[in-house]
């Protein structure tokens, strides 16, 4: 179903791209862009800017670039009426849209279905736990005896799939969702009598994305009855919107406080993440169970390099704490472990215990990797020094793992501190590690580029790739950027009556390049470029100017892609003027700006042209054309004369 046109404008009209961006990256101001971490490639210098008076956003390091919209489609992987919809919610704009029928949704990408499927399961499986008998007697009253209070029950959005074999499948299908989505989505599963519930007889944690989508579900079974030997937790398949090792339990409702605390508290389970919540300790995520991934890590960073793991006290939750730290710190963050009391988890810790006891022990048990790790090896290595030599080989290998030099040298000095142990022996072991890896880099690198597959092209060659770019090709680049810039601006136009009489007035600058061009029959040839024109071309017709936003947004991604990148800049002048350092800019002299590249793309395409001549006066030995070619060339040669006469006077202003 299209969203109209002007529904579209005012959307991204009222979109503004830092607090869109915001949700999902941390940006700081520097001159009049934010700038930040780039979310689609991992980098360690911010190369990432959002430029909040063009409503744009342009990465400098992977080219990305875009409006509100594209930004949600590259980071949300959203389609373009998905990333709208996002949009219209978030600034409260309605789009008048009617309810779909069964054969609209079948309509709908697989994407789409499955967002609309996960919402209506959440809107059942949450009335059901609250407007039903079986919901309020076994689920509720479930939540109740853990100690869970209505606000976080309702916050997180919990709920109850009834015990029948096949609630949810058979209500779901008669709102006209098929077979073939329940199983794909994995709501339902196929078994010898037909279709029926995965989670039936469970409490409901539906698990959402950083915009707040459900994506899936985990379900916790209330009832264990050990001859079947059902799973505690069963959770969603991965599909198309869900993949576990990209998603942590809890972090639409933690990303605020992790970026206003600058730290992140990691956890193992949807319970624990839901105690710390109900006693006021919002920056926490929880990794579902599963051992923790590279891309669960990555999305912390996008908020804070500062991980704490909170972990139950026993053997399988210390050496969980370890498994993820070598991965933290090769990301060039820095983690902190807390170690629970062998008695409790997160759960009941934070139910036992206020607010401001859980968060003063997280405060006074927070050790830094080199102590938690050192403190427990060495407890297994004793007098033994052969295991004791393991445990410092094993410290100086994870030592190695961080990026950041300064911070291995404060570490070995730690490490050297708390093992007794000469700081020089374990620079020299660290060194050694260094030099291995770095051989190896070496030698993979090696074999992934032979040396005949770079070889074989000769600078000739690239230059012939070069050469087939159209003659004003950055030319024609540099016209589309300041019609884009300032199409809208007004110029003063100096030309001569028939009188020879001076006439000055105001023009925009797309007026004056757009007849311009056209004047002379210059017009581009790139096909993107070509088309921008076109859009100036037409729209002066009808007595307008686009914005700059218009092709931005525009449906054609070429045009939208070449908008990004023509009105992003790498370059910041922050505050100059400040210490008396005065930039002349192409706004403060626009006419001169504008006058310069037209007359430099006009002198290229007219030596271009002046060239074909040339090869036609060579190629041809008849007397009649050869005269029709030296007057075309000498009347070239003299507008190219008047242009370089123009192009100096302008330079020399």
């Amino acid at each position: 179903m299209s969203i109209p046109r002007e529904t579209v404008e005012q959307i991204l009209q009222a979109a503004h791209i830092e607090e869109v961006v915001g949700e999902f990256v941390t940006l700081k101001k520097k001159g009049s862009n934010l700038w930040g971490n780039c979310p689609f490639h991992n980098e360690k210098t911010p190369s990432f800017s959002v430029n909040p008076a063009r409503n744009i956003f342009k990465c400098f390091g992977c080219g990305k670039a875009g409006d509100s919209a594209k930004f949600l489609m590259e980071h949300e992987h959203y389609t373009y009426p998905e990333a709208l919809r996002y949009l219209a919610k978030k600034y409260n704009i309605k789009i008048e849209e009617k309810e779909q029928t069964p054969e609209e949704l079948m309509l709908q990408s697989v994407r789409e279905k499955m967002f609309n499927i996960n919402e209506f399961a959440d809107k059942y499986f949450v009335d059901t736990l609250w407007n039903t008998d079986e919901g309020k007697t076994i689920g509720l009253q479930y939540f109740r005896e853990r100690g869970y209070l209505n606000p976080i029950i309702e916050k997180f959005h919990l709920g109850y799939s009834p015990a029948k074999w096949d609630a949810f499948t058979a209500y779901a299908k008669q709102n006209g969702y098929s077979d073939e989505l329940l199983e794909q989505i994995g709501f339902s599963i196929k078994g010898q009598k037909g279709l029926y519930d995965r989670y039936h007889g469970r409490v409901m944690f539906p698990i959402h994305n950083l915009t707040g989508r459900v994506i899936g579900f985990g379900g916790r079974i209330l009832q264990n009855d050990p001859e079947k030997k059902l799973a505690k937790y069963q959770n969603s398949p991965e599909s198309e919107i869900y993949d576990k090792k990209q998603t942590l339990y809890g972090i639409y409702f933690a990303k605020n406080a992790i970026a206003k605390n600058d730290e992140c508290i990691l956890v193992e389970g949807y319970f624990d993440v839901l105690r710390m919540h109900q006693i006021g300790i919002e920056n926490v995520v929880a990794s579902s169970g599963t051992s923790l991934t590279m891309e669960q890590i990555r999305l912390v960073k996008r908020y804070t390099k500062n991980i704490t793991m909170l972990y139950d006290g026993d053997s399988a939750g210390i050496h969980a704490a370890l498994r993820g730290t070598d991965m933290i710190l090769g990301e060039g963050m820095n983690v902190r472990i807390v170690v629970l009391p062998p008695e409790h988890d997160p759960d009941t810790f934070g139910k036992e215990f206020s607010a401001e006891y859980v968060s003063n022990y997280l405060k006074d048990n927070a050790k830094d990797f080199i102590r938690f790790k050192t403190e427990l090896l060495m407890k297994d290595a004793e007098n033994d020094p052969i295991k004791r030599g393991q445990v410092v080989r094993d410290i100086v290998e994870t030592i190695s793992i961080v990026p950041d030099s300064i911070f291995r040298i404060t570490y070995v000095k730690e490490c050297s501190r708390l093992l007794d142990m000469p700081e020089q022996t374990l620079t020299n072991e660290l060194n050694k590690i260094l030099r291995a890896k770095f051989k190896k880099s070496l030698g993979v690198e090696g074999e992934a580029v032979p040396e005949t597959e770079t070889s074989t092209q000769s600078p000739k060659q690239e230059e012939t790739l070069e050469d087939q770019l159209p003659a004003g090709y950055y030319q024609e680049r540099e016209l589309v950027k300041l019609l884009l810039m300032y199409g809208r601006e007004m110029i003063i136009d100096e030309r001569e009556d028939e009188n020879g009489q001076k006439i000055y007035e105001q023009v925009a600058v797309a007026q004056f390049i757009v007849d311009d061009l056209k004047n002379d029959g210059c017009l581009f040839f790139d096909k993107v470029n070509r088309k921008i024109f076109d859009f100036f071309d037409q729209a002066l017709d009808e007595g307008r100017i686009p914005d700059d936003q218009y092709f931005v947004s525009n449906e054609d991604e070429a045009i939208a892609q070449l908008a990004a990148d023509l009105l992003s800049s790498p370059y910041r002048l922050d505050q100059w003027e400040k210490y008396g350092i005065f930039v002349r800019s192409e706004e403060n002299n626009l006419r001169d700006t504008v006058l310069s590249s037209l007359y430099r793309y006009k002198d290229l395409i007219i030596a271009d042209r002046r060239k074909a001549v040339e090869e036609e006066l060579k190629a041809t030995d008849d007397t009649d054309d050869q005269l029709i070619l030296l007057k075309r060339k000498k009347d070239l040669d003299d507008i190219r004369k008047r242009i370089n006469k123009e192009l100096g006077i302008v330079i020399a202003k």
